[in-house]
């Protein structure tokens, strides 16, 4: 069986490249896999340095058969990705999918490849998260969700033909449809006003409009119950990402065993994801939150 294309996109955050890729070279298959490291240009001078340093990290890091398209204008994270992932899947059929901010399970890999192996002619099938968020309920090992959770994932062609890149065609298409509620999972989250905000420019998300496609189309996204993806984003680093610990996650020790065959939304599922939102929306909560990120920080090295 071929392995996937990987695509990495790095901008100026050579610490978290530099962990991204000694996590990726605990994945044995990644020494078969095509590697594709997409580096975004400096904004300005402000940035340069960082853009600098984070090339030399790819270079002196990156698996030596890997390719490194480095741009020299900044074309922004959403318009990268995009790209990158419309070349890929063209011209593999699939494509997993890695931002630096991230760290792998030593069998991420291998759950990425076998799943899109095992669903690639499952029209239902759009999306492969390779993260889940840490709730609290015992859900199967894995399972269908509607979220197209984009820390760490993957995608075949026939899925990333129907991404909408307008904004206000998938909000014409919620509201033609009744489909708001659904699309906020029902009601605990704000992913309509994220999709507003980038309708009005005031973010670039490609992945709320991602996550809109896959709405439109009757899509669903395959998910492990115990993530193989975590996100060091949160540490207030990013240009997106505030601090937070709301999103930590212990990674999978022992590859995923059992792939689903039920190719449709796991209800348990998004009674696990309501919970936790409203859980980690709570006072009590975001008390405790502040709590854990003053002791990261008086702990984190000088």
């Amino acid at each position: 069986m071929p392995l996937a294309p990987i695509a990495i996109f790095g901008y100026r955050r050579p610490r978290h490249l530099a962990r991204l890729l000694e996590s990726l070279r605990a994945n044995p298959e990644q020494e078969q896999s095509p590697i594709h490291v997409f580096l975004d240009g400096a904004r300005g001078a402000e940035d340069a340095e960082d853009v600098a340093r984070t090339r030399a990290i790819v270079r002196a890091q990156a698996p030596q058969h890997a390719e490194i398209v480095a741009r020299e204008a900044n074309a922004g994270l959403a318009n990268s990705i995009i790209a990158g992932v419309t070349r890929l899947t063209q011209e593999y059929g699939c494509a997993i999918v890695l931002e630096d901010d991230l760290v792998l399970s030593p069998y991420a890999l291998r759950y990425f490849n076998e799943a899109l192996q095992r669903y690639r002619d499952a029209e239902r099938a759009m999306h492969v998260s390779g993260y889940m968020f840490p709730v609290r309920a015992r859900l199967p090992e894995t399972f269908f969700y509607r979220e197209a959770t984009c820390w760490g994932w993957a995608t075949w062609a026939r899925a990333w033909a129907k991404f909408e890149p307008d904004g206000r065609k998938i909000r014409e298409y919620l509201l033609a449809h009744g489909m708001v509620h659904e699309f906020d999972v029902r009601g605990s989250m704000r992913f309509r006003q994220m999709l507003e905000h980038q309708i009005a420019g005031l973010n670039d998300s490609w992945a709320i409009r991602w996550y809109g496609s896959l709405r439109i189309a009757g899509g669903l996204s395959l998910h492990p119950a115990q993530s193989l993806v975590e996100n060091r984003g949160f540490d207030g680093s990013g240009r997106h990402n505030p601090e937070t610990s709301m999103f930590d996650v212990r990674l999978a020790a022992q590859p995923v065993t059992r792939f689903t065959e039920r190719i449709e939304e796991c209800e348990e599922a998004v009674a696990a994801m309501i919970a936790y939102r409203r859980r980690t929306l709570s006072r009590g909560w975001r008390l405790a939150d502040r709590v854990r990120r003053a002791l990261r920080k008086a702990l984190r090295p000088a």
